[in-house]
């Protein structure tokens, strides 16, 4: 056995709540920053709807890292929050919920 101690409950349920936020938290902001990109970039609906599935691999590992860098958890999740709003508002002014244009 080794002279270190184990760690304690609040420092399990930290890591745990990184894990979840990155998780969940990661998988919002690449599928609004990839339904965004859907949208807004000037190329064929499949070139940018393929170019935004793409993205979202590369935001999402960003997130991950972004998630454990920070230095509080309170701190990774009013950011996430603060993305994934800013996100949807974009998504909004973009035309994504109007159903005028859905055939």
């Amino acid at each position: 056995m080794s002279g270190r101690p184990m760690p304690d409950l609040t420092c399990r349920l930290a890591v745990a709540g990184r894990v979840a936020l990155a998780a969940f938290g990661g998988y919002a902001v690449a599928a609004l920053s990839a339904a965004l990109m859907a949208l807004v970039l000037p190329f064929s609906r499949a070139e940018a709807v393929s170019t935004g599935t793409l993205a979202s691999f590369a935001i999402l590992a960003a997130v991950v890292i972004w998630v454990f860098a920070a230095r509080t958890l309170a701190r990774a999740a009013l950011s996430l929050g603060l993305l994934a709003a800013l996100l949807a508002g974009a998504l909004w002014l973009a035309g994504a919920f109007t159903t005028a244009g859905a055939a």
